[in-house]
Protein backbone atom coordinates (compact mmCIF):
# COMPACT_ATOMS: atom_id res chain seq x y z
CA UNK A 1 0.00 0.00 0.00
CA UNK A 2 1.13 3.62 -0.84
CA UNK A 3 0.04 6.16 1.48
CA UNK A 4 -0.58 9.73 -0.51
CA UNK A 5 0.09 12.96 1.51
CA UNK A 6 -1.79 15.77 0.54
CA UNK A 7 -0.84 19.29 1.80
CA UNK A 8 -3.84 21.08 2.50
CA UNK A 9 -3.54 24.87 3.35
CA UNK A 10 -6.30 25.80 5.53
CA UNK A 11 -8.09 29.13 4.01
CA UNK A 12 -8.38 31.69 6.13
CA UNK A 13 -11.84 32.83 7.47
CA UNK A 14 -12.55 35.73 5.63
CA UNK A 15 -11.15 37.46 2.17
CA UNK A 16 -8.34 40.01 2.22
CA UNK A 17 -10.04 43.24 2.42
CA UNK A 18 -8.13 44.18 -0.68
CA UNK A 19 -10.04 41.12 -1.94
CA UNK A 20 -13.16 42.03 -0.48
CA UNK A 21 -13.68 45.75 -0.80
CA UNK A 22 -11.13 46.72 -3.27
CA UNK A 23 -11.32 44.24 -6.37
CA UNK A 24 -15.37 44.18 -6.80
CA UNK A 25 -15.50 48.39 -7.17
CA UNK A 26 -11.92 47.70 -9.69
CA UNK A 27 -14.33 45.05 -11.61
CA UNK A 28 -17.28 47.34 -11.70
CA UNK A 29 -15.26 49.95 -13.10
CA UNK A 30 -13.69 48.56 -15.08
CA UNK A 31 -16.95 46.66 -16.58
CA UNK A 32 -19.33 49.75 -16.97
CA UNK A 33 -16.23 51.20 -18.62
CA UNK A 34 -15.81 48.74 -21.43
CA UNK A 35 -19.35 48.85 -21.35
CA UNK A 36 -20.26 52.23 -22.30
CA UNK A 37 -16.79 52.52 -24.31
CA UNK A 38 -17.87 49.60 -26.94
CA UNK A 39 -21.19 50.56 -26.66
CA UNK A 40 -20.43 54.51 -27.56
CA UNK A 41 -18.02 53.25 -30.35
CA UNK A 42 -21.05 51.33 -31.78
CA UNK A 43 -23.16 54.01 -33.12
CA UNK A 44 -19.84 56.74 -33.92
CA UNK A 45 -19.84 55.37 -37.67
CA UNK A 46 -23.66 55.25 -37.80
CA UNK A 47 -24.13 54.03 -41.45
CA UNK A 48 -27.49 53.95 -43.31
CA UNK A 49 -29.83 50.80 -43.23
CA UNK A 50 -28.30 49.73 -39.91
CA UNK A 51 -30.73 50.64 -37.35
CA UNK A 52 -30.63 49.31 -34.21
CA UNK A 53 -29.15 46.46 -34.73
CA UNK A 54 -26.05 47.50 -34.70
CA UNK A 55 -25.80 49.12 -31.30
CA UNK A 56 -28.14 46.30 -29.50
CA UNK A 57 -25.43 43.60 -30.39
CA UNK A 58 -22.56 45.49 -29.55
CA UNK A 59 -24.43 46.13 -25.91
CA UNK A 60 -24.84 42.90 -25.74
CA UNK A 61 -21.61 40.82 -27.37
CA UNK A 62 -19.76 43.58 -24.70
CA UNK A 63 -21.85 42.54 -21.70
CA UNK A 64 -21.24 39.23 -22.03
CA UNK A 65 -17.21 40.12 -22.23
CA UNK A 66 -17.58 41.60 -19.71
CA UNK A 67 -19.24 39.20 -17.65
CA UNK A 68 -16.87 36.15 -19.13
CA UNK A 69 -14.22 38.14 -17.80
CA UNK A 70 -15.03 39.38 -14.72
CA UNK A 71 -17.70 37.46 -13.62
CA UNK A 72 -15.52 35.32 -11.20
CA UNK A 73 -14.92 38.57 -9.34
Amino acid sequence: ETMVDIDMKAKPLQPHWYERYVQPCVAELLGSALFIFIGCLSVVEDTEGTGRLQPALAHGLALGLTIAILGDI
